[in-house]
C-alpha cells in the first residue's frame, strides 16, 4: 500500500512542501500516520489513499482566494475524492452538495457547476478543505480524533500566515471553531449553518455567502470565482 504521507511531486510545485515537512513532523505527525495508515490497511476507507490530498493537488498554496470547510468526506462508495462536499462525475449529488446548489441558483448571476465535481472551484483557487480527510466506510466522523484535527488546524493557520485577502467560508459549527486560527486583519471570514439536510434551512439557504465572496475578492483587485465551474480534472469543455 502506497504510505500515506508519500508528498506527490505536484504537492511540492504547489507551494505545499514547508507546510507538510512542519505538520507531519514530531509526535503528532508520527501518530497520525501510524493511525491512518493500520485504518486503510485493517478497514474500508475512503477516499481512495491517492485522493486524501487532492485539494492540495488541485490548488497550489499562491492560489487560494477562498477556503470551503468541510467536516469529514462522504462515507458511502464512490463518492469521496479528496474534495470537501465534491463526488466525481457522475456520482447523484448528495444532500449537502444540493443545498449548496439551492444557494448558488437563489442569484441568476450564480448558475450551478454543470458536474457534481468541484474541481472546477478547486483550479479556480477555491480550496476544498475537510476537517477530518478520512473516514471509514459507512461510519460518519470515524476518523475524528485520529489525528487529522491538528493537521487541518495546522492547515488553516498555515494559510492565514502565508497567503493574503482570502475569503474564508465557515459552515456549521466544527468549522467555526476555526476562526481563532484566522487572521481577521488579513482575512475575511463568511460563517453560516451547515448545509447539511438537518440545518441548511436555519440559514445557511440565504446566507448569499457566493455573493459576498466575490464581491469581497474584486474589492482587493481579484477576479471573481465563476460558481458554474471551470471544468472537472481532464476536461475542457462541458
Amino acid at each position: 500500500m502506497k504510505k500515506i504521507f508519500d508528498i506527490s511531486n505536484q504537492l511540492l510545485e504547489n507551494g505545499w512542501a514547508d507546510f507538510f515537512a512542519q505538520a507531519t513532523a514530531g509526535s503528532s505527525g508520527d501518530a497520525l500516520l501510524k493511525n491512518i495508515q493500520l485504518e486503510y490497511e485493517a478497514h474500508c476507507c475512503y477516499p481512495p489513499v491517492n485522493s486524501i490530498f487532492r485539494a492540495f493537488e488541485l490548488t497550489p498554496l499562491h492560489k487560494i482566494k477562498i477556503v470551503i470547510l468541510g467536516q469529514d468526506p462522504y462515507h458511502q462508495p464512490g463518492q469521496a475524492h479528496g474534495l470537501a462536499f465534491s463526488v466525481p462525475v457522475g456520482v447523484p449529488t448528495p444532500p449537502s452538495l444540493r443545498n449548496i446548489f439551492k444557494e448558488l441558483l437563489r442569484h441568476n448571476s450564480n448558475p450551478v457547476p454543470w458536474s457534481n465535481d468541484l474541481s472546477g472551484w478547486a483550479r479556480q483557487g477555491v480550496f476544498l478543505l475537510n476537517t477530518w480527510l478520512s473516514v471509514r466506510a459507512g461510519a460518519p466522523g470515524s476518523h475524528r480524533k485520529l489525528g487529522w484535527e491538528t493537521f487541518t488546524d495546522s492547515c488553516i493557520a498555515y494559510i492565514s500566515a502565508h497567503c493574503d485577502h482570502v475569503v474564508f467560508m465557515l459552515w456549521g459549527a466544527p468549522a467555526q471553531t476555526k476562526r481563532l486560527l484566522i487572521d481577521s486583519d488579513k482575512h475575511s471570514v463568511l460563517m453560516a449553518p451547515h448545509p447539511s439536510p438537518l440545518s441548511a434551512h436555519r440559514g445557511f439557504i440565504g446566507c448569499d455567502h457566493f455573493i459576498q465572496a466575490n464581491a469581497i475578492l474584486q474589492s482587493k483587485g481579484q477576479l471573481a470565482i465563476d460558481w458554474s465551474g471551470g471544468y472537472p480534472s481532464g476536461s475542457s469543455t462541458p
